[in-house]
């Protein structure tokens, strides 16, 4: 196929197009890795304890009955629609060229901030692995976590400017080690019939004991656990057949972590207990997988776990800053930014300097943190105060992403210019379910803000990067006629080159 294009505009150049050449295993890694299933299991469930107590497993059922409503709406644009923007041009192809600009940029800070958070995060869990090879010392030795962080960055620049599907290898081995380990785990927990005083206790599914509306109020947090799951879209000028292979890697994704979160979390209920003291255990642990590893097989599991929660938060961190690359290339494409953003490398296939820049952003935004010590979320940790404020601020941005991608599911199914493209199959399903996606998506956001009373609360941070995207839509008409130009021809080009 041809790389190349010799139209005019932002987007002229022979290097402009990524190579079509990716498989389909590629993109589902880049969609779990950034979902990081280790990771999630490890951390989102304390949380909840207080306020859902042992339903934690029906909060997640629920969470991804929700996430499955917006993974349709994906699924069905990228089956006729992909660019390396992602929601970028999901959303300009069919609203028009300053949604899709807002919601990529409301995307692009989603991604970025995890880049940032997912950094410092590696450094907490290394200095946690640390800890745990010192038992019974109440002051272990801990290294810098910014020395950690400068660390991790350097591999993530060494890793970031080799070919795509290298690192697709090693997302792909970092959250297989710990996807075995979770299952080698709640098999164990299963088999000695979870906690002696309660056993498997099945009503956890149940509303036993917990409000209706606690439960709603928990689905944000297991909800958010699903957050990233479409990375893969920013794939869809790189993989090989993307209509086909980039819905597929979304529904893979969904299928895998949905089952296996469920799973795992019920797994972690009844292995602390659904009485009083499990739930208290569970709730305080500082990282669940890794403490009934060592109750349930022994500390040297207990070791593995936490470590594959290392790599699993470092493998996120190389997800994010892959696909916020793709969506600095875009925009660099269309004439948002310097022309440099826009470059393809010849031996990686990829937008290398694109990558570059935001391991680079990552590491100065870390740094400055630690020096300034900001923030403080009252976690006692800096490293992992910085990644609250940034996984929570992204976290708002994408639920903004994905509130735009579901009106543009409808569109897509509504608007009369595109029957010809999908036939009108599935017209109800097409508006029903993106429809019921973004009330879920408008209740989760609510939840994130509604109590975030300072100016500089992680939630409101997260609306400030939106505003400023779509302040720069509506008034820089200019880059929405450039924009609006460049996505018509991309989007026609990726079609020809499938």
């Amino acid at each position: 196929m041809s790389t190349s294009t010799s139209s005019a505009g932002p987007a002229e150049g022979a290097d402009q197009i990524p190579h079509r050449r990716l498989p389909f295993w590629v993109a589902l890694a880049m969609s779990v890795a950034l979902v990081g299933p280790t990771l999630a299991m490890s951390g989102n469930g304390q949380g909840l304890i207080a306020t859902v107590g042992k339903a934690v497993p029906l909060v997640f059922v629920i969470g991804l009955v929700g996430v499955s409503l917006v993974g349709y709406s994906f699924v069905r644009l990228t089956r006729h629609l992909n660019h390396a923007g992602s929601a970028y041009g999901l959303v300009g192809g069919t609203i028009g060229p300053r949604a899709g600009f807002f919601s990529g940029f409301a995307m692009l800070g989603a991604y970025v901030g995890f880049a940032i958070g997912t950094l410092a995060l590696t450094a907490a869990f290394v200095n946690a692995f640390i800890a745990k090879l010192q038992p019974g010392n109440d002051n272990p030795y801990q290294l810098p976590w910014l020395a950690v962080v400068v660390v991790g960055a350097v591999i993530s620049f060494l890793l970031s400017g080799r070919d795509v599907r290298l690192l697709g290898k090693i997302l792909l081995a970092i959250e297989g080690v710990g996807i075995v380990s979770m299952v080698v785990l709640v098999v164990v927990i299963f088999a000695k019939g979870g906690a002696p005083a309660t056993g498997v206790d099945f009503s956890a599914f149940s509303l036993d004991g917990v409000s209706a509306s606690a439960v709603i109020g928990g689905v944000v947090a297991a909800f958010l656990s699903w957050a990233g799951f479409e990375a893969c879209a920013s794939m869809g000028e790189e993989t090989d057949n993307p209509g086909r292979n980039i819905p597929r890697a979304l529904a893979g994704t969904l299928i895998l972590t949905g089952v296996l979160f469920v799973v795992v979390m019920f797994a972690q209920v009844v292995g602390f207990g659904t009485d009083s003291a499990g739930l208290e255990a569970f709730g305080s642990s500082g990282n669940t997988l890794g403490d009934l590893g060592n109750t349930y097989i022994g500390q040297w599991f207990s070791l593995l776990i936490i470590f594959t929660a290392i790599v699993s938060a470092f493998g996120c961190h190389l997800a994010c800053a892959a696909t916020s690359g793709r969506m600095l290339y875009a925009f660099g494409r269309d004439g948002f930014g310097p022309k440099s953003l826009a470059q393809i490398h010849e031996g990686t296939g990829g937008p290398r300097f694109a990558t570059w820049l935001v391991v680079g952003v990552a590491l100065v935004v870390d740094l400055i943190c630690g020096a300034l010590g900001w923030p403080d979320m009252g976690t006692g940790n800096p490293a992992i105060n910085t990644y609250f404020l940034f996984a929570v601020a992204g976290s708002v941005c994408l639920m903004v992403c994905y509130l735009l991608v579901e009106v543009a599911a409808a569109w897509f199914t509504t608007a009369p210019k595109f029957t010809s493209v999908h036939g009108g199959k599935g017209k109800v399903l097409g508006l029903l379910l993106p429809v019921l996606g973004a009330l879920v998506i408008v209740v989760v956001l609510w939840f994130n803000v509604k109590d975030a009373t300072e100016w500089s609360a992680a939630p409101l941070l997260g609306l400030y990067w939106c505003a400023v995207g779509l302040v720069i839509a509506i008034a820089a008409s200019r880059i929405a006629k450039r924009v609006g130009e460049s996505l018509t021809r991309e989007l026609d080009l990726s079609a020809q080159t499938e």
